[in-house]
């Protein structure tokens, strides 16, 4: 959805609520957020009450959108500007609010897509790439595997499909086989560099071949050249952050992973229903 579109939806509090609405309630069909009773009614301050529980709630009430007291006009702009890779401080000026609301903002959407994440957990088939990946400023001395004051980060991409990304403690066999494990489907094929701590995937029930860069980037189909293009997008886009927190690493490396997985669909219609969605009680 482009710039115009939006701003004929944000040109009133109403129209906005409508655009949220109909992920809130498809088809029309409105419901109780905590009983799930499809009998409710308007209040006359806007808010709705269940006719079986008797809960009084807002349009926004248990979502994402709800958890910040902000209008739906301006949730609108943020998660156009957003998807636009927008700074949070220039969201900020450029939607009127202080730029600790639209830093919250921003980790709320990034909060949103980790829990959405957490919820479509489906295992990884067929021809799967996995590769390791240090992330961090640039300071002198090593580079790559041992370089100091680096994150890692373990990822693995299914040809064709999705790729799942997972900030590790270390690189050690032990940590890439558990998320392998958890990942990737048993029989699968796993292309890997020939990094030592890959050599007991074939023990586990895959496939394993290797590609040695030291010799050459590919034989055959036997490549990682696809997980290494989703580090080199994740990395270019990070830069524009001018410096991300350690705490916060994990919030937009996820982010990175959505957008990548997302490429090739409207962000700002997928970011609107994400935002529709209730906050799992464990938030």
């Amino acid at each position: 959805m482009d710039i115009l579109e939006i701003s004929k939806i944000a040109f009133s509090q109403k129209k906005a609520r409508n655009h949220f609405e109909q992920y809130i309630w498809p088809n029309s069909e409105h419901c109780c957020i905590r009983c799930g009773y499809i009998k409710i009614y308007q209040l006359s301050d806007d808010r709705y009450r269940c006719a079986g529980c008797r809960l009084s709630f807002g349009i926004f009430t248990g979502r994402w959108l709800g958890r910040m007291n902000i209008s739906a006009t301006q949730w609108l702009w943020i998660i156009k500007l957003f998807e636009l890779g927008v700074s949070a401080r220039k969201i900020a000026r450029e939607v009127n609010v202080s730029y600790p609301s639209a830093l919250r903002a921003v980790h709320l959407i990034r909060e949103c897509l980790i829990a959405h994440s957490a919820d479509k957990e489906v295992l990884l088939e067929g021809e799967v790439e996995a590769d390791e990946s240090y992330f961090g400023g640039k300071r002198k001395g090593k580079r790559g595997r041992g370089a100091g004051h680096k994150i890692p980060v373990f990822g693995i991409l299914e040809r064709d499909g999705f790729v799942k990304v997972e900030v590790l403690r270390d690189v050690s066999a032990e940590s890439l086989l558990g998320m392998t494990i958890k990942t990737v489907r048993r029989g699968s094929i796993v292309y890997t560099d020939k990094f030592r701590s890959y050599d007991a995937l074939m023990f586990c029930g895959y496939r394993h071949l290797r590609v040695d860069h030291q010799k050459r980037f590919a034989s055959g189909r036997v490549y990682i050249n696809g997980l290494e293009g989703f580090w080199a997008f994740a990395k270019e886009r990070l830069m524009k952050y001018h410096g991300v927190s350690k705490e916060n690493f994990p919030l937009y490396l996820k982010e990175m992973e959505f957008r990548y997985n997302n490429r090739d669909k409207d962000l700002f219609i997928v970011l609107s229903e994400l935002m529709c969605h209730l906050v799992p009680k464990v938030l």
